[in-house]
């Protein structure tokens, strides 16, 4: 039955009581003089979740007109969820839980802001409430909208989640992000004291240890078993990620009038600037392998160590791929997603357009990073010819693949012939490369080649230097890695190669002419 029509009115009613104890109620003689006794308002209400009938009372009002008020304030909220029984069973919750504890009725508008919304209706909604209310609406790029689910999940929720949402102040965020900090201390002091374990328990000499030697090793090996692994500190970037995603959050409830005030935007933070490209120089190199430690977040080969992956990735059937990258810096997802219909050999171009990303270890095909990264780059002779052999490659590939399918099929197995996705790289089937598959494979190149470690996307960052090292200017790496701002590209990607930085400093000096005294 429509809200409007349900039963409901006021009525008087008094505390007398007759001789036997009980209250006369409408029968006390004195309801008649408009002082005696109070008013008491009563509204049928929707049905509870498990179908029971119940009632809205109220009494205590002095005068009738101040409970028709609270009537009228009632019967509009009932009328917001119109025919919706998920609304109206909302509804009828909240003005259950009213009476239940004497609030006062509110104005219908705020309910129904928080009707539309779906969020709690009694304003006792926590943050990890509105979070997940919010990231369900969001209509983000799929791996953005798994990073806002992460550090909900991560860190919010924990950190914040129990707070109302109308009760959140910037000492809860400030403390929220002082605890990270403290959390992140613990953290390097863990990951420093099993740093020196290993160091203990490990014998470093080729030959076998002695007795009494492999009792101690045995001794300081259990030990580092019973020590907490190594785990990543949450660094000013990720905070300051972590803090966005909290403000854009909170704005979002202020749009919908659910607060007034954003915390989040009042916080202190670090910086969060990007670490400055180092290179693997030697005396980097002798102490990574004493300590291992390394001397930045984001580290570059030198051209000797360049050249020794690609020499060991030659045998990998990656090797193409890697070429690439370290040349001409294409993301991870890029190189993927490459169709041969953009690379025009002949014409030594690559047009970056799609871009493979991982979303919960699926393979997720969706357009480039940003504007800038979809754009028509160089190719160089040298890589020209790498991917001419690996196209060439390429139907041998597909012939040995039907063959082993065709066997396997033989044998009651279901595989299925090698599958054409078009795509410059993939996997031994034809289909979609797995990106953290190319990952797993340069891993294991550089094992092989014993160098010191950078990560997939840091072999970008060596393109960058040797754009650098071959002459080009800051506008030709922007170009290339097809940066939004060429100040990203200053910050981070111009680790001067030591050859190079000497060279110019050179030719500085004889700019300018002298006329130096014989000694």
């Amino acid at each position: 039955m429509p809200a409007s029509r349900r039963a409901g009115g006021i009525s008087k009613r008094c505390e007398c009581r007759g001789p036997d104890g009980k209250r006369l109620g409408t029968t006390c003689p004195q309801l008649t003089k408009r002082s005696h006794g109070n008013h008491e308002l009563h509204q049928e209400l929707p049905v509870d979740s498990d179908g029971q009938r119940r009632r809205f009372r109220r009494t205590g009002y002095p005068l009738a007109k101040d409970a028709q008020t609270d009537l009228d304030r009632i019967r509009a909220i009932l009328e917001l969820a119109g025919d919706d029984e998920d609304g109206q069973c909302r509804v009828g919750d909240l003005l259950a839980g009213l009476m239940a504890a004497r609030r006062p009725i509110p104005e219908p508008v705020e309910v129904s802001r928080k009707l539309g919304v779906g969020v709690p209706l009694d304003g006792k909604m926590t943050i990890t409430e509105w979070l997940d209310t919010w990231v369900a609406s969001k209509k983000t790029k799929g791996t953005t909208t798994d990073g806002y689910k992460s550090h909900i999940r991560v860190h919010l929720a924990p950190g914040l989640g129990h707070y109302r949402v109308d009760k959140l102040t910037v000492a809860h965020v400030q403390e929220f992000f002082d605890r990270i900090d403290e959390t992140n201390e613990t953290i390097a002091a863990e990951n420093a004291a099993r740093r020196e374990q290993e160091a203990r328990a490990k014998w470093g000499k080729a030959s076998r240890p002695p007795a009494a030697e492999s009792e101690r090793l045995a001794v300081e090996r259990e030990k580092l078993a019973a020590m907490p692994p190594y785990r990543t500190i949450t660094g000013p970037a990720t905070k300051q990620r972590i803090r966005a995603t909290l403000r854009t959050a909170l704005n979002a409830a202020i749009r919908r009038q659910l607060i007034t005030f954003n915390p989040a935007s009042w916080v202190e933070l670090d910086s969060g600037k990007r670490p400055k490209a180092a290179l693997w120089a030697e005396q980097h190199v002798e102490h990574w392998r004493a300590t291992g430690e390394k001397p930045s977040a984001v580290m570059v080969w030198t051209p000797a160590q360049i050249g020794a992956f690609l020499d060991e990735a030659e045998s990998s059937r990656l090797y193409a791929l890697f070429h690439l990258v370290a040349f001409r810096g294409l993301r991870r997802g890029e190189a993927v997603g490459q169709d041969w219909r953009d690379v025009d050999l002949d014409g030594q171009a690559i047009t970056i357009a799609k871009n493979i990303v991982v979303r919960q270890w699926t393979p997720e095909e969706g357009v480039p990073k940003t504007d800038s990264s979809a754009a028509t780059i160089a190719l160089d002779s040298l890589n020209v010819t790498v991917l001419r052999e690996h196209k060439a490659r390429q139907p041998a590939e597909r012939v040995a693949w039907n063959e082993y399918a065709a066997k396997e099929r033989a044998k009651g197995k279901k595989v299925d012939d090698w599958t054409d996705t078009g795509k410059a790289f993939v996997d031994v089937d034809g289909r979609w490369l797995h990106p953290e598959k190319v990952s797993d494979e340069f891993r294991r190149v550089c094992q092989r080649a014993d160098l010191p470690p950078i990560n997939l996307r840091d072999l970008r960052h060596c393109a960058a230097t040797l754009i650098h090292a071959g002459g080009g200017d800051l506008h030709a790496i922007k170009e290339t890695l097809r940066h939004d701002d060429i100040r990203l590209t200053s910050n981070t990607y111009t680790s001067l190669l030591k050859e190079v930085d000497l060279e110019i400093a050179e030719k500085a000096a004889l700019v300018v002419p002298r006329a130096r005294k014989a000694s």
